[in-house]
């Protein structure tokens, strides 16, 4: 894992910590965006990740149906 990846993933569990339990449930989705983004940084690094986990914020809105959302598989060479 790259220490950007790393970084991002202290900021997040940081969120998930201190943050998180001062709001109400927001996320329509499962898994929640917080864990959603966790994952897409471990599985697709730390640029896609985020765009990835940017892409599934923007999503998450009174609008939204939400529902199941996974992370996308890494695609292999």
């Amino acid at each position: 894992m790259s220490l950007g990846a790393k970084v991002l993933g202290i900021v997040i569990r940081a969120y998930r910590r201190f943050v998180s339990p001062l709001l109400r449930q927001n996320c329509r989705f499962h898994p929640t965006c917080s864990a959603y983004a966790l994952e897409a940084i471990r599985v697709h690094g730390a640029v896609r990740g985020s765009l990835l986990a940017i892409r599934r914020i923007g999503r998450c809105h009174p609008w939204s149906p939400g529902g199941v959302d996974r992370v996308p598989a890494r695609r292999g060479l």
